[in-house]
């Protein structure tokens, strides 16, 4: 067993990766595809972050329709999209630094298999435990669900998880703190990510980083004991 007992769990787009060129540029071939009008910037932005289908619904595609949209995302996604992205100024640093004092799990909206890729394709898998995702079926796809998830891997790693151990997540998004509260545990807000002005304040995030040179020690602080619910 390992001497590390601390849990991060952290988002992927908008917190370690700045996606939204590829994310978007999908996005767009996806609705030309099906023939429907484009949203507009703002609202295309808005994609990154939340379940891929979930945004799509909010913005004109039809249930009938989504399986398709989906597929034609996944088709421009997995042809450039995924790697038309970067890694933010700074984070390479911090993980370096975080993952020598804690266990450190990407726990991301994005599906796993994707996730997975880019993570291992930027060099970033050295720095964490498990990458845990969303699944292409939607089956999982609310942040609530994937944390879940990330907490059973963790559980069931050798050093396993119990009552009582430090955790706290980071991310960029008002998904990333409310689906954290939904298993009692804090989040770390990061200001370069995707929120609009004010949200992570209003979703309760308990500290913000402006940068990510003030992650290390926010997350030390916002460190709080797993509540027995959150291993039920």
């Amino acid at each position: 067993m390992s001497e590390l007992h601390d849990v991060v769990l952290v988002d992927l787009d908008g917190t370690l990766t700045d996606s939204a060129p590829g994310i978007i540029e999908s996005i767009t071939y996806a609705y030309r595809t099906l023939g429907l009008p484009v949203p507009g910037e703002e609202a295309l932005r808005s994609f990154v972050g939340p379940p891929l289908h979930v945004s799509a619904a909010r913005h004109g595609v039809s249930e009938e329709l989504m399986p398709e949209f989906l597929s034609a995302y996944r088709v421009a996604f997995v042809d450039g999209g995924m790697l038309n992205n970067r890694v933010y100024d700074g984070i390479v640093e911090v993980l370096d630094r975080v993952h020598r004092h804690a266990r450190v799990v990407v726990a991301t909206s994005k599906p796993e298999i994707f996730a997975r890729q880019i993570m291992r394709h930027f060099g970033l898998d050295q720095y964490v435990v498990a990458v845990c995702g969303a699944t292409l079926d939607a089956s999982r796809s609310t942040k609530a669900d994937v944390i879940a998830h990330a907490l059973d891997t963790v559980r069931s790693s050798p050093d396993g998880l119990v009552v009582g151990t430090p955790i706290v997540m980071v991310g960029d998004r008002l998904h990333d703190v409310e689906g954290a509260r939904v298993h009692g545990i804090a989040t770390v807000g990061v200001r370069w990510g995707y929120a609009v002005p004010g949200e992570l304040e209003d979703a309760g995030a308990a500290a913000i980083a402006q940068r990510p040179a003030d992650l290390p020690e926010l997350i030390r602080s916002a460190l709080s004991p797993l509540p027995e619910p959150a291993l039920c």
